[in-house]
């Protein structure tokens, strides 16, 4: 046999096979009796949210309410005629019961919840019916429309409060739980992650003086409101307040008013029966592109002084119009809304840093909250 014959029919197949079975070996090393070194992750995530569930669930509440509204009347009703006659004839005017439902947190031990001012705007009866199936006569110690909270307070013993954590200190893709009443069907737990902080909404319907929300993608439907956000460990984020979509259902944007700003306004109705804001006594623009370029600005963070009012906490501290504050208590500012945010989680007597820019060169000064006074003079 000659050499070529001899590598053309056995010396070049066996080495091709030899090659396919290296190759092989080495893509399955299970082939050759070793298991591969199982896949290591540094990030540990749980496995279940039972726990959280269990710690914020018995705080959650569901919110039933019922309103007397006037009761439509034969046309006749609206002739000047037949309603003097009704009423010689002490005809009552027929009412007709509306009932609406919702969510709250408790917060107290000794019984304050939490809500959406929305949730109980003009009711006439307020149920409460807690997770262990006891229910309770609410009574109304206050709310405010601005914020779109309210606080009511029951009388049972043995209630559990919820756990609080800090928003301030969440993150965009932190796991969060929405807890609530969705439809009435009882309490339900859905699960997303904080999608933004610090939202802004216009014409929200929710309130108008802050909108500081913490937005997620947790299923918020009708009657959740009031209910709680809650983070991976079971601590109240904030109070689910609004949803995006206009067709009133979940769309997978939905908005939480900030624990920390909820107990400042709970504890101001508690205390006072309103909210005090905290008063600085400047009036301040956001910072465009434009003027940052016009004025040599390093960036658009932060807000610039347009009015100081005469003997206002800013005026004594001895800031002035054209100064841009970039930090209060080292916290930025953004364009604004976050220094709202922080304003309205001071009372009147706080001290607190301002850090601010003038002329190029950054500058800290105290200042202590005030109440806004009746009657305000822009100073000079």
């Amino acid at each position: 046999m000659s050499q070529n014959r001899f590598l053309q029919d056995w010396a070049l197949p066996a080495l091709i096979g030899l090659a396919m079975a290296a190759l092989l070996l080495v893509i399955f090393p299970q082939l050759r009796g070793v298991n591969p070194k199982p896949f290591q992750e540094d990030w540990q995530g749980p496995v279940s949210y039972a726990q959280a569930v269990n710690m914020a669930g018995p705080a959650v509440v569901n919110i039933y309410t019922r309103m007397a509204l006037p009761q439509r009347q034969h046309p006749l009703f609206n002739d000047p005629l037949f309603r003097r006659l009704f009423d010689n004839m002490n005809v009552p005017q027929r009412e007709r019961m509306q009932s609406n439902l919702g969510s709250g947190v408790i917060v107290s031990d000794n019984g304050y919840i939490l809500t959406n001012h929305h949730v109980v705007d003009q009711a006439d009866a307020i149920v409460i019916l807690l997770a262990d199936g006891r229910e309770a006569q609410a009574r109304m110690v206050g709310s405010d429309a601005d914020f779109d909270l309210a606080v009511l307070k029951i009388e049972l013993d043995g209630l559990t409060s919820i756990s609080v954590g800090e928003p301030e200190a969440a993150q965009v893709g932190d796991v969060v739980l929405a807890i609530g009443n969705p439809f009435g069907v009882g309490q339900t737990v859905t699960q997303g992650i904080i999608s933004a902080k610090g939202r802004h909404l216009e014409n929200s319907g929710t309130g108008s003086h802050l909108q500081n929300f913490l937005q997620t993608d947790a299923a918020v439907n009708p009657g959740n409101s009031g209910g709680a956000l809650v983070d991976s460990r079971g601590r109240l984020l904030g109070i689910n307040t609004s949803i995006l979509n206009q067709s009133g259902y979940s769309g997978g944007i939905s908005f939480a008013i900030p624990a920390n700003i909820a107990f400042k306004v709970m504890q101001d109705i508690i205390a006072y029966g309103r909210v005090v804001p905290g008063w600085l006594g400047i009036e301040a623009s956001a910072i465009s592109p434009q003027m940052a370029k016009e004025f040599n600005l390093a960036s658009t963070g932060g807000v610039m002084i347009t009015a100081i009012y005469n003997e206002s906490p800013a005026h004594n501290a001895g800031l002035k119009p054209g100064d841009v504050i970039t930090h209060i208590d080292g916290l930025p500012i953004g364009d604004g809304k976050q220094g709202e945010a922080t304003m309205a989680t001071l009372r009147p007597g706080d001290t607190i840093s301002i850090t601010f820019t003038r002329e190029g060169a950054s500058h800290t000064v105290e200042a202590t909250v005030s109440v806004k006074p009746d009657t305000t003079t822009p100073a000079e």
